[in-house]
């Protein structure tokens, strides 16, 4: 499978640059693998299509505002901090990324807030793109984390292209995000709204809930044109017993399983034993799913509609049938669906 098999042409202004006023009302494309079917609906249909005991697997991880804006020592110059992961709690080190990243050498110190109230030294070159950071502050972990956090800005994705508005901090964010981690959201899990929940509990469907730390990997381009070529960066998984337990018994059932979004079908899918359960697990994930793979978990999914050659699109056309999901693709393009992170839903049944 080739990188060039996931280009289709993408107008701009079908990039969404706001999410729609309620969550539960973006559009709502329904695919039939079997039949090859299209369906246009609302979101909050999505409940016509499950039954009792059927199960929704949700991604409970939480944004933090990993965006950060400082000035270099010296020249002054505004340098974009990017927050990738914490490393060491103690000693205030952090995994980022730094833009514009030619200006940053070892030693350089990095100022952020209005009276320079948060410094970092940049200690180490961890990869081309990457450094590692660490922040010099007196107070405790917790005011630490405080400052940092307040210095921060909501970390939208650079296609969606103007300024963060403060709805951002709220609407960027699943209503069940729980474990923060993340530095994008698992943008098909900000489709539920609470009543929408409610309503699913009430026809007595089941949820099941797994964490996948969102890191940059996903967005990162893919260079080569042979996708066996292609690493994923690694990212952090938890699943609990308890939410292995509900997912297994809904196999043996036989009743459905909906990943609900790409994040969470990574998850489950690194995590599996040969007869299809799901095995509880706490560690690391570097799995990229493209096309042809067999799926051994899920047998529904939920989308976004996700950019040209993005690993997000390939492990949807590797889901739903390549063919079928570059049609569907296109179908969306000509209906003016609207595309990425605050953009229109996909069921894949």
């Amino acid at each position: 499978m080739k990188l060039s098999k996931f280009k289709y042409k993408l107008p701009e202004e079908l990039i969404a640059l706001h999410p729609s006023q309620n969550r539960d009302e973006s559009r709502l494309m329904v695919v039939h693998k079997e039949t090859g079917k299209i369906e246009h609906k609302v979101f909050k249909d999505i409940i016509d299509y499950f039954d009792e005991k059927d199960v929704m697997v949700f991604n409970n991880t939480k944004v933090f505002p990993a965006r950060l804006y400082g000035n270099k020592e010296k020249t002054g110059a505004e340098i974009e901090v990017f927050l990738l992961r914490e490393l060491n709690k103690e000693q205030r080190l952090w995994d980022v990324l730094v833009d514009p990243a030619r200006k940053i050498r070892i030693g350089n110190k990095l100022y952020f807030g209005e009276n320079d109230s948060l410094v970092a030294e940049v200690i180490d070159n961890t990869t081309s793109r990457g450094r590692t950071l660490r922040f010099l502050f007196d107070g405790s972990h917790e005011e630490f984390k405080e400052t940092l956090y307040s210095l921060g800005e909501t970390p939208l994705p650079k296609f969606i292209n103007r300024k963060v508005e403060p709805e951002d901090r709220e609407r960027y964010q699943t209503i069940f995000a729980k474990h923060e981690g993340a530095v994008a959201a698992p943008t098909a899990g900000m489709h539920f709204s609470r009543e929408l929940l409610k309503r699913f509990e009430i026809k007595g469907v089941d949820f099941s809930y797994v964490t996948l730390h969102v890191g940059l990997g996903s967005f990162r381009s893919v260079d080569v044109e042979d996708l066996t070529k292609h690493k994923m960066d690694s990212e952090q998984i938890i699943i609990p017993e308890d939410s292995s337990k509900v997912i297994n018994h809904a196999k043996d059932e036989r009743k459905r399983v909906c990943a609900v979004g790409t994040t969470v079908m990574r998850t489950i899918e690194s995590s599996v034993s040969t007869n299809g359960h799901v095995n509880p697990f706490e560690g690391w994930t570097n799995k990229f799913i493209f096309p042809p793979y067999e799926f051994s978990v899920a047998d529904s999914m939920v989308s976004n509609f996700h950019l040209p050659y993005s690993t997000l699109l390939m492990m949807v056309a590797a889901f739903g049938g390549y063919d079928l999901i570059m049609k569907a693709y296109k179908t969306a393009v000509k209906e003016k669906y609207r595309f990425g992170t605050y953009g229109d839903a996909m069921l894949i049944i």
